[in-house]
């Protein structure tokens, strides 16, 4: 066998970047100088990326580096057995300076950019390491459902906002707008001709046959309506009462898939191996636990340091140093799903843990604002959450050494 027969290095063998499309998808292979020798463009189809795939095989690559984690390109590189680099769009966008000063948008150029960065950067990169299908599925899940909640909070204001023209009180007669008993009273009190008709007998009548839970009595609230602007009467308010209903509509349609979306949730954290690790967090619940998982993953690999976890979800600032100048600013270049979850988780932490909500207080007091607060109470949690997750142990508070030792000063101070 020849030299020339001899299978190629993974570090002499040509690399490959993919500019990942809406409709199509460019690819470049350089060699091991640098030099492209070869570019094409795929359609986003099975039989366009079956191709895309064949090329890079054609070409001996062994490795590519990509703009996005996931998505059939990714699937179908990964299938090959190809390694997969993710460079995100932040850094190809600082990328494109370093061969050329325009810095101009050019999916070709992408590719090439996304090539020779893997020859020459690889050893600063970290291979993707792939979730398991159950986390994906409950990162798309949770994904899903907090889109849908901040399209029904979008359509809660557009309602209130109409309400405030055609029917005033309405807007606030109970404690939420989309409250299952606010959107069955405007299904049924459409106008203020349907609100004129109301007594305080008739609105308890109302209130008891549709099981009003709330605490405020049907004396107050009918006199909040009489107190209120009127809105509007006749064909007008019609006219607006149509408008009125097809937003209650919309209201429970999208609460309606809320709710499954949160069954479906259930059934995958029950199912999860990870469950544990992540609902004995305080405060962590169903939801939280879930997003939690979805958005850390379960590829233990993917984060060898506490700090790499904590800098991708942007709980740790970023340092820049020139000379006698050193400036420790905001993170922005991070995972802003991550970065939301682990807000959350943190933010509400301190409501359930003392050593949380020591911590908190202790940074406001230093005259840190809310969110920074929660920053630094994030980046503590994460040291915790990082240990628990690697070595697959639930969180326990009986283990929690500053939590033990904040207990025990709280009851000598107390004794």
């Amino acid at each position: 066998m020849s030299l020339t027969d001899l299978p190629m290095s993974p570090r002499l063998a040509p690399t490959a970047g993919v500019d990942w499309a809406t409709s199509n998808h460019v690819i470049c292979v350089v060699d091991a100088d640098g030099e492209p020798i070869d570019r094409a463009t795929f359609v986003h189809t099975k039989a366009g990326i079956e191709r895309l795939v064949a090329r890079l095989a054609r070409h001996g690559v062994h490795s590519v580096a990509i703009e996005r984690p996931d998505g059939p390109v990714v699937d179908a590189i990964s299938a090959a057995g190809l390694v997969i680099y993710v460079i995100p769009p932040a850094q190809i966008k600082a990328l494109r300076r370093r061969y050329g000063s325009a810095g101009n948008k050019d999916d070709r150029f992408d590719a090439y950019v996304l090539a020779d960065t893997l020859r020459t950067d690889r050893r600063r990169l970290t291979p993707l390491e792939q979730d398991s299908d159950a986390t994906i599925a409950l990162r798309q899940l949770c994904r899903a459902r907090k889109d849908l909640v901040a399209y029904r909070i979008a359509v809660a204001n557009q309602l209130r906002a109409h309400l405030s023209i055609a029917l005033p009180a309405a807007v606030d007669l109970f404690a939420a707008i989309d409250s299952p008993i606010s959107r069955k009273f405007l299904t049924r009190f459409t106008t203020q001709n349907a609100l004129d008709w109301l007594t305080p007998t008739r609105l308890a009548a109302w209130l008891k046959a549709n099981r009003y839970s709330g605490r405020v009595d049907p004396c107050l609230l009918h006199q909040r309506i009489v107190e209120a602007a009127r809105g509007a009467t006749g064909v007008h308010g019609q006219t607006l009462a149509a408008i009125t209903r097809a937003y209650v509509s919309t209201l429970a349609t999208i609460m309606a898939q809320i709710d499954e979306l949160e069954e479906q949730i259930t059934t995958a954290l029950n199912a999860h191996a990870d469950k544990e690790l992540f609902t004995t967090l305080p405060r962590g619940g169903t939801l939280r636990a879930a997003r939690l998982i979805g958005e850390i993953g379960d590829a233990r690999g993917r984060y060898p340091t506490a700090a790499s976890l904590a800098c991708l979800a942007g709980v740790a600032p970023s340092t820049r140093e020139s000379g006698n100048h050193r400036v420790v600013s905001f993170r922005w270049a991070v995972d802003k799903q991550l970065r939301d979850a682990i807000y959350d988780f943190a933010g509400d932490s301190r409501r359930a843990n003392p050593w949380a909500a020591n911590l908190y207080n202790r940074a406001r007091a230093r005259g840190h604002d809310h969110p920074h607060a929660v920053r630094i109470l994030g980046r503590a949690w994460i040291d915790i959450i990082w240990k628990c997750w690697t070595q697959r142990t639930p969180y326990d508070p009986a283990k929690h050494n500053a939590l033990q030792l904040l207990l025990t000063q709280d009851q000598r101070t107390g004794g």
